[in-house]
């Protein structure tokens, strides 16, 4: 058990892993997590050099931190992620289900190998890491990363659209599922937070008509719902942006 000492008493440290971060949101919430007094290991798979500084940075925050490489489009890989940074970590008492890959698939050309890695990835690899989860913990928390416009109507990303829809549903049959583990699930789903990788800024101002959703906002939802009580379970929180003056949607 790895133990802190704070005004006199013993508190036992709160283990989180982390899918998908080593890079932009899932950095941002696992090194959050670091800092409200958690060890942390991060799941990645491609990005190794990143994932080895989100690590430094974790430990520079006081965490015990590892970070773990698994290709979650392999439902066994899914698994073993869980119970590897339980190991690592000496328990797990919070999942919160990041990665996820965002690509554009027009309904004309898009082909089964990729509407299968998405709907793999964001949606299956979360089914399967919270199977993990419900094995590994006693009780905790499990915070999924769904998207707002999960049930809108975007044609050039049906799969996508499916995928995070899934989520929804996923959060939802969990919360219920695991009501009696006492296992809380939910989820935060934002809008635009951070231009994709080949969108120019035109496009993304387009995208987001000028308010895209403050990095902060998300974090702050998803800290909130590895640390509620295990009473507040089955939510969805839509994160959305902020107008030019700087008020709410």
């Amino acid at each position: 058990m790895i133990t802190t000492q704070r005004r006199g008493r013993v508190k036992k440290r709160r283990h989180a892993l982390v899918t998908g971060g080593a890079v932009r949101l899932g950095q941002a919430i696992a090194l959050a997590l670091a800092h409200r007094g958690m060890d942390v290991a991060i799941g990645y798979h491609r990005s190794r050099r990143e994932a080895a500084t989100t690590v430094r940075q974790l430990t520079a925050a006081g965490a015990r931190a590892v970070a773990l490489r698994a290709d979650l489009t392999d439902p066994r890989a899914a698994g073993r992620l869980v119970r590897e940074a339980a190991r690592a970590l000496g328990g797990l008492d919070v999942l919160v289900n990041n990665a996820a890959v965002f690509v554009r698939t027009p309904l004309a050309t898009t082909t089964p190998a990729a509407y299968d890695r998405l709907l793999d990835l964001n949606l299956r690899a979360a089914f399967f890491t919270s199977q993990a989860a419900a094995h590994t913990m006693e009780c905790g928390h499990i915070v999924n990363v769904g998207d707002a416009g999960a049930t809108g109507a975007w044609p050039g990303y049906i799969p996508y659209t499916l995928s995070k829809a899934g989520v929804l549903a996923l959060t939802r049959a969990l919360a219920v599922a695991l009501r009696d583990r006492h296992i809380a699930v939910n989820c935060v789903a934002p809008g635009a937070v951070l231009r994709p990788a080949g969108f120019s800024r035109a496009r993304w101002a387009a995208v987001t008509r000028g308010r895209p959703v403050r990095l902060e906002d998300v974090v702050a939802a998803v800290v909130y719902y590895a640390t509620c009580p295990l009473s507040v379970t089955g939510r969805i929180r839509q994160v959305r942006g902020t107008t030019r003056s700087g008020g709410r949607r």
